[in-house]
């Protein structure tokens, strides 16, 4: 880490489906005195805005550039196929990219899916410039759309629904920031998504006791309180000995014990 803050805020960007209210609302609770200013970025940007210096840290979707920036994976996404309510695929609860063999599916250019060839199905003749503009054809009744849950959820229509496609890529979400730009602050955020405590230690171990070394006085007086409570007890139980028992018969009232009498 590069030590303290210079800067009187944290930058945090996020992408487009990522909600960081949650976080940002610990955060709040923990520095009071340190504003988080929230930035949406669109997703293939988010990487230029953390190299640029113009965020300190972002909530981003995987891959990113490993050998700039450093990336801590928070969680994978169902891939669902988003498409009209009265469309044939909403007769079953899941669905596979089979299944979507004779649909077009649009492909967005900001697609976050990172498909290795193409998506399934028919191509349309034109790429939507974005995902809004593909969830507005679906609409329409061209096509069908495969995206991150979070985004079908984003962009809900009352006229569209979604199913969850088994076997599409998925899309993870990751906390991530520049390689040499490490901060207390960018600790601090780590430690929330993470889920530490107010009080943790960051992860690190208390450094173990040199060998030899006595214990603390207090542990050494108590042992000695114990130590008196244990003689004392002994004490207690040896005058109960010499006090207590069961009492000695007196003799009778008369001085000496005389002979008996004859008869």
């Amino acid at each position: 880490m590069t030590g303290s803050e210079d800067r009187p805020s944290f930058r945090l960007a996020y992408v487009p489906g990522v909600t960081p209210d949650k976080w940002a609302r610990i955060w709040n609770e923990r520095l009071p005195d340190v504003p988080l200013s929230l930035t949406q970025v669109p997703a293939a940007g988010a990487e230029g805005v953390l190299l640029d210096g113009d965020a300190d840290a972002g909530l981003v979707r995987l891959p990113v550039d490993r050998t700039r920036l450093s990336a801590i994976p928070l969680y994978t996404e169902t891939t669902v196929v988003v498409i009209p309510k009265d469309h044939l695929v909403t007769a079953a609860d899941e669905v596979t990219a089979e299944d979507l063999a004779d649909e077009i599916v649009l492909h967005p250019l900001d697609d976050v899916l990172g498909w290795e060839e193409r998506p399934p199905g028919r191509p349309a003749l034109e790429r939507p410039a974005t995902t809004a503009d593909a969830v507005e054809l679906v609409a329409a009744g061209i096509g069908v759309l495969l995206m991150p849950l979070s985004l079908a959820r984003l962009h809900h229509r009352k006229d569209l629904t979604y199913r969850t496609v088994t076997d599409a890529p998925r899309s993870g979400v990751a906390l991530s920031w520049p390689e040499d730009a490490h901060t207390d602050r960018v600790e601090d955020f780590i430690g929330i998504v993470r889920g530490r405590t107010v009080n943790s230690t960051r992860g690190r171990q208390p450094d173990p006791a040199p060998a030899g070394r006595k214990p603390a006085a207090g542990k050494q007086q108590s042992g000695k309180q114990q130590t008196g409570k244990q003689q004392s007890g002994k004490q207690q139980t040896g005058g109960a000995r010499r006090g207590g028992g069961t009492p000695r018969k007196k003799s009778g009232s008369g001085g000496a014990r005389g002979k008996p009498r004859r008869r």
